[in-house]
């Protein structure tokens, strides 16, 4: 959440970047290494716009980085409000991950628990943290929804216009209203590079990694599509 201090000072956002790293995330939430994938790339590992522009030293826990920067803008100790979502299984574990890193890194954190319609009730309140607003959560996307930069609903820099968290910068805005009105593949690409190189300067997310989630089903059913999410259509039963 920009609007509050201390991550109103993109310096101060961008060393959570330094402060987390996937690994911890990911086998915390997902456990088996088969499933998940360490993945720098905002618009995800696998697709055209797949880079780690702007990350190379970035997402490793570094804590000494980390701590320098938060010296650098003169972090003043302010408690960060960490939503904890309590009561979805993809979600619960990643907060106190999380708490565990920053503190590491220098932060004080306020995690507060809580269900996951509370989570999603205060987000969408800008009032200052001590009176029932936040600084920052986690949730989990479909990889469908995040494959480039104006699907990605958390890489919207149009201050009251983006989402929960409401950054604003125009660099990142004109970015991506190039890229949707290009037509270019490689021009499209050079321009996602941008703008996650943007997003490396001015933090308005950070991105966790990748994991699929194993499906099942009985051997007389076939011609199930492939996609991010199940899909009830085209299924053949003999």
């Amino acid at each position: 959440n920009v609007l509050h201090k201390p991550f109103d000072d993109a310096k101060i956002r961008a060393a959570m970047f330094y402060a987390l790293n996937q690994e911890d995330f990911l086998k915390a939430v997902v456990g088996t290494d088969e499933y998940y994938k360490i993945c720098k790339a905002m618009f995800i590992c696998g697709t055209p716009f797949e880079t780690s522009a702007g990350f190379e030293d970035k997402l490793e826990s570094n804590f000494k980085k980390a701590r320098e920067m938060l010296a650098e803008a003169k972090y003043d100790g302010t408690p960060v409000v960490l939503m904890h979502s309590t009561d979805l299984q993809i979600l619960t574990n990643l907060a106190p991950v999380a708490k565990s890193l920053m503190e590491r890194a220098g932060f004080k954190v306020d995690m507060q628990s809580m269900d996951w319609q509370t989570v999603v009730a205060r987000r969408a309140k800008k009032d200052v943290p001590a009176s029932g607003g936040w600084h920052a959560f986690l949730t989990s996307w479909v990889a469908g929804d995040l494959l480039n930069p104006v699907m990605a609903g958390f890489v919207n820099a149009g201050c009251d216009k983006a989402m929960f968290g409401w950054p604003c910068d125009k660099e990142i805005e004109k970015l991506r209203d190039e890229f949707a009105r290009s037509g270019d593949p490689a021009r499209q690409k050079a321009l996602a590079e941008a703008i996650q190189v943007r997003i490396s300067e001015y933090p308005t997310h950070v991105h966790l990694g990748q994991y699929n989630v194993p499906t099942a089903r009985r051997k007389n059913i076939s011609a199930l599509l492939e996609a991010p999410a199940p899909l009830f259509w085209n299924v053949e039963k003999k």
